[in-house]
């Protein structure tokens, strides 16, 4: 899988939050990290939040998701390079000082890079992944992946990067309409059993996100 970084310009505005968080939600679940999708969100709150209040309401802003290795990196930039967050230590009663220590605590690190006229703070994320392209050790993608592999044969081994993913995708396809004519030649309604697996899919998918 080819996790190509992305941007996403937007006004620091505490009703964008929500949007930027379902948008992060479904990139992710494209992208096969499900599993990190819950302190990512915290992570686009709080940095979100932390523009809103030293640097302005309405701030030109813009998220930044790409990987780190095999980390999850989410990062927001700002024109303010003046206003350099800070982790402080909140007592239980504080109204504000909490946000980066939340950071801190979902993420592997966090940090800032100031550019000329920017900053980018980010944070590393934690993933599965065992390496930047590389798929979350599930079982049912293990036996989905065994599957393609046998029915390509020796052509599985065709092909690199976006190149090869179109590739096997077609294949993938291509195994399905085959199971089907199988279903068909055994008495089974292909029309049945694919709407059957799709529910069972969407079922699991759900649970997983």
């Amino acid at each position: 899988m080819t996790r190509k970084p992305w941007e996403l310009p937007f006004l620091a505005e505490p009703e964008e939050v929500a949007g930027l968080r379902r948008l992060l939600r479904l990139q992710l679940r494209l992208w096969g990290l499900s599993d990190v999708a819950d302190a990512a969100e915290v992570c686009v709150s709080e940095l979100v939040a932390n523009v809103i209040r030293h640097v302005g309401v309405g701030t030109p802003s813009t998220l930044v998701v790409e990987m780190n290795g095999t980390c999850l990196r989410v990062a927001l930039r700002d024109p303010d390079t003046q206003a350099l967050p800070s982790l402080l230590s909140a007592g239980p009663n504080d109204e504000s000082g909490r946000g980066l220590v939340m950071l801190d605590a979902v993420s592997e690190r966090w940090g800032v890079i100031l550019g000329a006229e920017s900053k980018l703070v980010w944070c590393d994320l934690a993933t599965p992944l065992s390496s930047p392209d590389g798929h979350v050790n599930d079982p049912k993608v293990s036996k989905g992946e065994a599957c393609l592999t046998l029915y390509l044969g020796d052509a599985a081994s065709l092909g690199e990067g976006r190149i090869r993913t179109a590739f096997q995708q077609k294949a993938a396809i291509g195994l399905i309409a085959d199971l089907l004519y199988w279903l068909r030649a055994h008495g089974c309604d292909p029309d049945e059993a694919l709407d059957l697996a799709q529910v069972r899919f969407e079922a699991e998918l759900s649970q997983v996100g």
